[in-house]
């Protein structure tokens, strides 16, 4: 190698080095602090059912009775525990005799491989109510009357999506677990595939009845994190995606003997929606803030009969975050080196 040679290599070097050194301050990981957090979290979820001439069409909603949750994370690493309960002496929390009662559990793993999102979920909802009662029924009086009931209607989701961040230096961690704080503004482009086993099951007029429903799509979504103040310690985070997918469906009525009948097959085109905003306030140890996100899919089946699934999800959290105790530190760190992945 001539000497002109090994000087262009060196000067590559250097700057490459340099501008690594450079990259790595646009982000900032707490990955070894321990983060606490008080959450208060609310979970809607919504099946619209659309029939009739598009002229003077009918309109059904069922929705579960939501309650608004409080819970205590502890996160360290890839390691979060959470403990949640609902207070009855919160607004809507106490209206069961109307709406009867819904359980909702929400179960979601993240994990973030370089330039990649993979979540994987796991979702049950029971307990619905049709909301619109109004519609049908002109003398029914809200607060007063109860709501038509479905204690038995189930659904149960089986899913994960792959994302990944097309733009450099962007951290959607920042925004999902605030286990990174990103110090520029900056937004991204993000395609997304997603994929989903949901399984609906009722018992109507003692009448047993399955439905699943495998539904995978893919969609282009835009993330964009603004970081505001002299210090950069706010941001506001608005995020939007559009796609398509396909849905599988399979229905059948359960005998008392176990046997199958009406069994139906069908295929959908799915429009899949998802919007949100992320504003929140960070420092190295106290940080606060709240996200609200809507999630949507739609379909349309036979005699112009529209389905439409919503979900809407607000949180407000206040944490703070501190280096782990020694004994904690010293013991994940040989729980890491006999398990990589941690």
């Amino acid at each position: 190698m001539s000497p002109k040679s090994a000087a262009v290599f060196l000067f590559s070097l250097v700057t490459v080095w340099a501008n690594a050194q450079f990259d790595t301050t646009k982000i900032k990981s707490y990955a070894d602090q321990v983060m606490v957090r008080i959450n208060f979290d609310t979970n809607i979820e919504k099946y619209v059912f659309t029939a009739g001439p598009e002229d003077n069409p009918i309109e059904t909603i069922f929705s579960i009775n939501n309650k608004t949750r409080a819970s205590f994370s502890v996160d360290y690493r890839i390691i979060s525990a959470t403990v949640s309960f609902t207070p009855n002496f919160l607004p809507g929390n106490n209206d069961d005799e109307l709406k009867g009662s819904s359980s909702y559990a929400d179960l979601r793993f993240r994990f973030f491989p370089k330039k990649f999102i993979q979540t994987v979920y796991y979702k049950n909802v029971k307990g619905f109510y049709m909301e619109n009662m109004s519609d049908f029924f002109p003398d029914w009086k809200e607060g007063i009357d109860s709501y038509i009931q479905f204690p038995d209607l189930r659904v149960q989701s089986f899913g994960g999506s792959t994302a990944y961040v097309l733009k450099d230096h962007f951290s959607l961690k920042s925004i999902y677990t605030q286990g990174e704080w990103q110090k520029e503004s900056r937004g991204s482009w993000v395609p997304i595939v997603d994929y989903d086993l949901s399984i609906f099951r009722d018992i109507l007029n003692g009448q047993k009845s399955k439905e699943t429903q495998y539904s995978f799509g893919g969609s282009m979504g835009y993330f964009y994190n603004w970081v505001l103040g002299a210090k950069k310690r706010v941001n506001i985070a608005p995020h939007i995606s559009l796609g398509l997918g396909g849905m599988f469906s399979s229905s059948w009525d359960i005998q008392n003997d176990g046997t199958k009948s009406n069994k139906q097959n069908t295929q959908y085109l799915t429009l899949r929606f998802a919007t949100g905003l992320h504003i929140g306030y960070n420092t190295d140890r106290f940080l606060f803030g709240g996200k609200f996100n809507v999630n949507a899919y739609a379909y349309s089946e036979k005699n112009n009969q529209n389905v439409q699934n919503n979900n809407l999800y607000g949180l407000l959290y206040i944490g703070y975050r501190f280096p782990p105790p020694k004994v904690i530190k010293r013991n994940y760190d040989k729980v890491q080196k006999k398990i990589p992945i941690l």
